[in-house]
């Protein structure tokens, strides 16, 4: 398995514990005057290809344009990111990437759409997962 492909399957892999362990059942948050409880994702994208860096500034934002903001019209926030992990053979091994994270209005309709979303950038960009992690939240605007 490549560098690559270990890197991906260690953030699939953690990407997937958050998300379990955001599946328990708790309380929802206390929300201040004007606030609402609400599901918040958060989409965790790698950015190089092969070992190097493979998606640009410009393909991510017409990444975005294209297939996230028609998705989900009501906006987002996306910030820089780096992650890393332990290469098998021991190696320290660092990506750039982005997070994107996305109040949900409607669950049933939403949850689709990050799916959908993830599967896009990994056609587009030739990854091996996209991390989604999902909470509950007390969101005013």
């Amino acid at each position: 398995m490549t560098d690559t492909g270990r890197k991906i399957r260690a953030t699939a892999l953690f990407a997937l514990a958050l998300g379990l362990a955001g599946c328990v059942t708790t309380a929802s948050p206390a929300c201040p005057p004007g606030g609402r409880d609400h599901l918040v994702a958060e989409l965790l994208f790698g950015r190089n290809i092969g070992g190097r860096l493979g998606v640009s500034e410009a393909a991510f934002r017409r990444f975005v344009d294209a297939e996230v903001t028609p998705r989900f019209p009501n906006g987002l926030t996306i910030t820089d990111s780096r992650g890393q992990y332990r290469h098998a053979g021991g190696r320290l091994v660092r990506e750039p990437g982005k997070v994107v994270m996305i109040v949900l209005d409607e669950e049933a309709r939403d949850l689709p759409r990050l799916a959908e979303v993830a599967s896009a950038y990994r056609r587009r960009f030739a990854q091996e997962s996209v991390g989604i992690m999902t909470r509950r939240a007390c969101v005013a605007f």
